[in-house]
């Protein structure tokens, strides 16, 4: 018999200001995007009494709380991105490893139950950076 599991996925977005060191271009210079965010979870279990993987309500508040962190701020002077580069590929893995943490964390059994599959960040609807983890087989 097949394995069965569910995959959620909610969307948001932050506005914020970035420069990209040593970059070589106009984006090298401080400019600001409307960067859009998707977050997908999995898992296998349904609650018993509603048959949800996890309350959307949840999981958009994981990543909003997140967000707020990012949003309206110039990326360069914001922790970690006073030392690494703000570029979407490192902003989708620290809003990975964030929302992690508040799944891992949160009082909602569900919430701790679901396995983070991936989080992807847009500067533009036509360029997306993705970061996952794989667990080791």
């Amino acid at each position: 018999m097949a394995r069965q599991f569910w995959r959620l996925t909610v969307r948001d977005e932050f506005s914020a200001g970035h420069a990209l060191r040593r970059y070589q271009g106009k984006c090298e210079r401080l400019h600001g995007h409307n960067f859009a965010v998707e977050l997908t979870v999995e898992g296998e279990r349904l609650t018993p009494d509603t048959e949800l993987l996890l309350d959307f309500k949840t999981l958009k508040s994981a990543l909003k709380e997140t967000l707020q962190e990012l949003d309206h701020r110039v990326l360069n002077e914001t922790p970690p991105f006073e030392r690494i580069n703000p570029s979407s590929e490192n902003l989708a893995r620290h809003i990975w490893q964030n929302v992690a943490h508040r799944l891992a964390h949160s009082a909602d059994p569900q919430a701790r139950a679901v396995r983070l599959f991936s989080v992807s960040v847009s500067e533009k609807g036509s360029q997306t950076a993705t970061y996952l983890e794989m667990p080791d087989a």
